[in-house]
């Protein structure tokens, strides 16, 4: 490139450089331009001639027109991301995995980000409008991903592509889904208590509802049956996913009970209502984990790396569902089979100072 003197203005590189423009460049016919360009291997060509025309695309600036290689090959390149998660950063992670993913994959995601919170609500219409957007980019299939794990319904164009659902699934149960494995998470939670000696756990649930909410209770009975121990009902309350909703939960199981009989550890099925609870509990006078030992769900970074004591938690693995995400979208656009409707992603302990 010509160097430039202060004041002169910098020349720009003109855009739409066509194949017709690198062949005159290069001497040689649109034809062995194409060829070279698509790497068509049984054409007659000297590597004399090859390296001309790369030269010429260099010098040109010219990038293949990708919508016109797309209606060619049948083939993009692209995988699309329908997702709400744009605007909560708290599954961000989802994003990160499913492009390290297809980065190795040597395929790119466009994301059109949409408001997932009402799937049949009023918002609906952006997501129906995102879905059309990205196929008109002739994306080879969709990902449709989540903030939290609930039922969705998916517009009807998703159904012309491949398309896998990342921390939820189709309520319609038609299309394969990545989802957390919140039974295991559950019983892990609560299988780290028992060792740790505690046999009189309080759970702080969230809307008893969700799926979240029934897969990790699900596995805490069970961890409590292994032990052959039951859940007393009186230490099951709901916090409703909020902070507030923690801390008045806490202070019910808390109040319920004299010193002797309260329990001596809390499992919140959400690292907010820990917040909420770690608050009751020191407003009591009582330490953690000395007094109560707590374990939180989700590993909400800004919230269980930075409680007094931190927080261990059982985290929810955002970045491998959708690593897997993709994974199962190339197997889907290759014709391969896939291993099951539904796959379950282990959601692991991580071990702070609460416990």
């Amino acid at each position: 490139m010509a160097k430039t003197t202060p004041g002169e203005a910098v020349p720009v590189r003109q855009r739409g450089v066509t194949m017709k423009d690198v062949a005159n460049h290069a001497g040689v016919s649109r034809t062995a331009v194409s060829f070279v360009l698509s790497n068509r291997e049984n054409a007659s060509i000297s590597e004399e001639t090859r390296a001309r025309i790369n030269q010429a695309v260099q010098e040109l600036g010219y990038r293949p027109n990708a919508g016109a290689r797309a209606l060619a090959s049948q083939r993009s390149d692209w995988y699309g991301i329908v997702t709400e998660i744009v605007t909560a950063p708290f599954a961000v992670d989802i994003i990160k995995g499913a492009q390290d993913q297809a980065w190795l994959d040597r395929r790119f995601l466009l994301i059109a980000p949409s408001d997932q919170a009402d799937a049949v609500g009023p918002n609906h219409g952006l997501e129906v409008a995102a879905t059309e957007k990205l196929l008109e980019q002739r994306v080879e299939g969709l990902l449709y991903a989540a903030t939290f794990h609930r039922g969705v319904h998916v517009p009807q164009s998703a159904n012309e592509v491949p398309t896998v659902l990342i921390n939820c699934f189709d309520a319609d149960g038609k299309l394969p889904s990545i989802v957390p494995d919140e039974r295991g998470g559950g019983r892990i939670a609560v299988e780290r208590l028992l060792q740790a000696g505690h046999t009189r756990i309080g759970i702080i649930n969230l809307d008893p509802v969700i799926p979240a909410a029934v897969g990790r209770l699900e596995g805490a009975r069970e961890a409590l049956a292994a032990a052959g121990l039951e859940l007393d009902p009186e230490l099951l309350v709901s916090g409703y996913a909020t902070a507030d909703g923690g801390y008045d939960a806490a202070c019910r199981i808390l109040d319920r009970y004299p010193p002797q009989d309260r329990p001596t550890a809390l499992f919140c099925l959400n690292d907010r209502m820990a917040m909420g609870a770690y608050d009751a509990i020191k407003e009591r006078g009582l330490t953690i984990p000395g007094d109560i030992a707590v374990i939180g769900f989700d590993n909400q970074e800004l919230i269980a790396a930075y409680l007094r004591p931190k927080l261990t938690t059982v985290a929810l693995p955002f970045e491998k569902m959708g690593a897997l995400g993709v994974q199962t979208l190339a197997a889907l656009t290759a014709g391969q089979p896939i291993l099951a409707d539904q796959q379950l992603v282990g959601c692991p302990l991580l071990e702070r100072s609460s416990v």
